[in-house]
């Protein structure tokens, strides 16, 4: 197939799901200095929903610890609906593995920084991510597990 082929379009993006807990509030307030450890944990997954039509889900786990105690978990599944034809099979799982999450991160990192600002804590802005390294690791681990397998299988 050729490129001129290749067909993208976003049919909707919206807020899948939505978590936001503040366990030790009011006192996470009254901290003096407010330096928390941030732990975000990112993932991905998809589903066909149709000819050429896929649902992406991003989520996104942000947890805040000060002094080791939480003081906000906000989650949140940025999802989308994405049409995509005329691509090669490697080429639609890097699509849907990267393409896909890396258009529907900006509105993850707005929703995860306004849950945080109306949780009462200061403004938090998550750093860019790489999607495409992100997909390629995945990609390597799953053919590394496969590889591990067929291994076990043959040995036995």
């Amino acid at each position: 197939m050729s490129e001129e082929n290749q067909q993208f379009t976003i049919q909707k993006i919206y807020l899948k799901d939505v978590s936001f807990e503040s366990p030790n509030s009011p006192q996470a307030f009254t901290e003096k200095e407010w330096q928390p450890q941030i732990n975000v944990q990112i993932n991905t997954s998809n589903q066909s929903i149709g000819q050429d039509t896929y649902e992406v889900i991003l989520e996104i786990t942000v947890t805040a610890k000060h002094e080791e105690k939480t003081a906000f978990l906000a989650e949140i599944k940025q999802a989308g609906i994405f049409t995509m034809s005329g691509f090669s099979q490697d080429n639609l799982g890097g699509m849907i593995g990267a393409f896909c999450p890396e258009t529907l991160f900006p509105y993850a990192r707005e929703a995860v920084s306004e849950l945080v600002s109306k949780g009462g804590f200061p403004q938090l802005l998550l750093a860019p991510v790489n999607f495409n390294a992100l997909y390629t690791q995945q990609v390597q681990q799953a053919a590394e597990q496969a590889a591990a397998q067929s291994e076990q299988d043959t040995s036995h």
